[in-house]
């Protein structure tokens, strides 16, 4: 699959800097929030950009890794949140009702059932992931068919009107799957890749780093410079379907928020896929996980928070979202020197 992704046209940026830099305020004192407003502005190539039904996909997936016992939590407790999910209990229900977005679960590949749950949109790939310390994670074709089901996701949200999208996800064992495609993607030692998770104790951070380390070697062949070939080895349903989704949602422009390590992952891949992707995407937070802020630094992002998140679920896009409203209305409301008849000579 191809993906036609362009960088935004920078011909507008000296009058969005311009519009920035003469509102009632000395230059750069709104700090992030004028990086951010001008973002914005590019990505959608207007003076006056709109934020338009922001909605945010949680992507759900079991993994096989799970069984080595790399997390704290059982793989069940995939199936029982998206349950919670469904039900409006967990702490992106919250956050998103609070803040105005929508919200989408999807059943990437999740062992269990949610027929009785018309909440949870369906697009399971297979029962979970293949445990990758034993061979592939998934077949070239279900990471494919992850890719282009997250790539239909988005073009449904852009028919919607949809202009903001961010990404979530939950599968115990995801944290294992991130670091080695981390690891493997960018050329970082893979301690340095691999956290806590769910909050494993020392002795279990050992455990799981020891795993991996296995897990790497089992595959002598991988090609490390081929992004699809380490995702479907290592990569997760719901790692996959995301970067489907977000690349497919670059092409339409919409402004990408990203979360947390996992969604960081998913970007990987998509970036080493097309690296013009980068160009939309908000850095929502920096998270407690480990790998995180080497990762950030791989991609270029600066985050808007640091709050100690390590929660996934996408509660770092629909925190942070209240910060991109707040950078597009001073862009828009906020009166300039000129209109509000303010001096703007600084006496130097």
């Amino acid at each position: 699959m191809n993906w036609n992704i362009t960088a935004p046209d920078g011909t507008l940026a000296v009058a969005i800097a311009h519009k920035i830099d003469t509102k009632t305020k000395p230059l750069g004192a709104l700090g992030q929030l004028e990086a951010l407003a001008r973002q914005v502005a590019l990505v959608q190539q207007t003076l006056a950009p709109m934020l338009r039904q922001p909605h945010v996909l949680v992507f759900a997936a079991d993994h096989g890794i799970a069984a080595a016992g790399v997390s704290q939590y059982p793989p069940e407790v995939t199936h029982q949140m998206v349950r919670n999910f469904a039900g409006g209990g967990a702490a992106i229900n919250v956050f998103c009702r609070q803040n105005g977005l929508g919200l989408t679960i999807v059943d990437a590949g999740v062992r269990g059932s949610f027929a009785d749950l018309p909440a949870v949109r369906d697009e399971k790939i297979a029962e979970g992931t293949q445990n990758f310390a034993q061979g592939p994670a998934m077949t070239a074709a279900q990471c494919a068919e992850a890719l282009a089901r997250g790539a239909r996701l988005a073009d449904e949200l852009h028919a919607a009107s949809t202009n903001v999208l961010g990404m979530g996800e939950m599968g115990i064992g995801n944290t294992s799957s991130a670091a080695v495609l981390m690891h493997l993607l960018t050329g970082r030692p893979l301690a340095e890749c691999v956290g806590r998770g769910t909050g494993l104790d020392a002795a279990g951070l050992v455990r799981k780093l020891a795993v991996l380390t296995q897990a790497v070697g089992a595959h002598p062949a991988l090609d490390a410079a081929d992004p699809l070939a380490v995702l479907a080895t290592f990569g997760g349903f719901e790692i996959a379907q995301m970067a489907g989704a977000l690349l497919r949602a670059a092409e339409h422009r919409m402004l990408l928020l990203i979360d947390g390590f996992i969604a960081s992952a998913a970007l990987l891949v998509a970036a080493r896929l097309a690296p013009k992707i980068l160009s939309y995407c908000v850095f929502c937070h920096e998270s407690d996980e480990q790998g995180h802020r080497l990762l950030l630094a791989e991609l270029g992002g600066q985050p808007l928070l640091r709050l100690g998140l390590r929660l996934g679920e996408g509660t770092g896009c629909a925190l942070a979202y209240p910060l991109v409203q707040a950078a597009v209305n001073f862009l828009n409301d906020m009166a300039s020197f000129e209109s509000a008849g303010v001096s703007n000579d600084s006496g130097k």
